[in-house]
């Protein structure tokens, strides 16, 4: 039928996506149609903006490689990542630990390590770090055999993957806790970066005057069989940037407490001490957004 109206094209566009015979794909994509519509009426979109659009999509695209998943920096950027772990998983009001962002750079396949070993592979300078885990589930008792997957960017910003001064997997590692659901390892007490700013995510935060550090922070990745999967992060409190993380990934329960051990001396490090809580449900692991 052909289209006489601005109004009809909303319709007919409905209608055909109505047609698929996968309900979850025809919701998504009505409710995309839907709002995408309504936000083009509401801004009045110009021809050039919509040219601007898709130099811009098509810009994320190139951006995007083995080492960089310039998509998911965008979604971290727009909050959407967030909302959606905070959608899925609650915001943590229940139990200590909230889920928090996935981010960017989790690789598949760290190094298995034992328990009290560093993360270290290649020479790292920063305040050592003492980082002690334990895990449980919401009624308190231990959780014995879950696999830790942990993984940090180095003092000086870099992830390995983005550092040629790095060796291969430096910072990262998996380790399983033990009968009492503990887990302990040695590393540098991270610090924060500015997100990558070389393609249209930093460009837009440029445009919106927007800072572009994150706050220093650990990752870990939680996972067992009858466990739902708990990606999160652990931030210090007293780093700069946990009110303007341009990831929005900072909750009042991943902030952690950093003690100094020794402070003055040689043998002076940082001691990080963390409760993890577990919820029952599906172990599943995340695509990994590189490589």
């Amino acid at each position: 039928m052909p289209i006489e109206s601005e109004r009809a094209v909303t319709q007919a566009v409905l209608r055909a996506v109505e047609q698929s015979a996968d309900a979850r794909h025809a919701e998504l994509v009505g409710a995309l149609v839907r709002h995408l519509h309504e936000f083009i009426r509401e801004t009045r979109l110009s021809e050039q903006e919509l040219e601007f659009a898709f130099d811009f999509l098509n810009r994320i695209g190139q951006a995007t490689n083995d080492s960089h998943n310039e998509a998911a920096l965008f979604s971290d950027a727009l909050g959407a990542s967030t909302l959606v772990c905070l959608l899925n998983n609650g915001d943590g009001a229940a139990t200590e630990t909230a889920s928090a962002l996935l981010g960017p750079f989790w690789r598949l396949n760290a190094p298995e390590l034992e328990n009290g070993a560093s993360l270290l592979r290649s020479p790292t300078p920063g305040t050592p770090l003492l980082m002690r885990g334990s895990v449980q589930d919401d009624t308190g008792k231990p959780i014995a055999g879950v696999r830790v997957d942990v993984w940090q960017a180095s003092p000086v910003g870099l992830y390995e993957n983005q550092d040629a001064e790095q060796a291969e997997m430096n910072l990262r590692g998996v380790f399983s806790t033990d009968a009492d659901g503990r887990f302990h390892f040695e590393s540098v007490r991270p610090a924060g970066y500015p997100v990558p700013m070389h393609g249209p995510t930093g460009d837009m935060l440029r445009k919106q005057n927007r800072q572009s550090y994150r706050p220093a922070h650990l990752h870990f990745l939680l996972f067992r069989n009858g466990f739902k999967t708990l990606i999160t992060q652990v931030f210090p409190g007293d780093d700069p940037h946990l009110d303007d993380d341009p990831v929005f990934g900072v909750t009042a329960n991943l902030i952690g407490n950093y003690t100094t051990e020794n402070a003055g001396t040689e043998q002076e490090r940082c001691v990080l001490d963390y409760r993890f809580t577990m919820q029952p449900g599906e172990a599943r692991l995340p695509v990994p957004p590189i490589k």
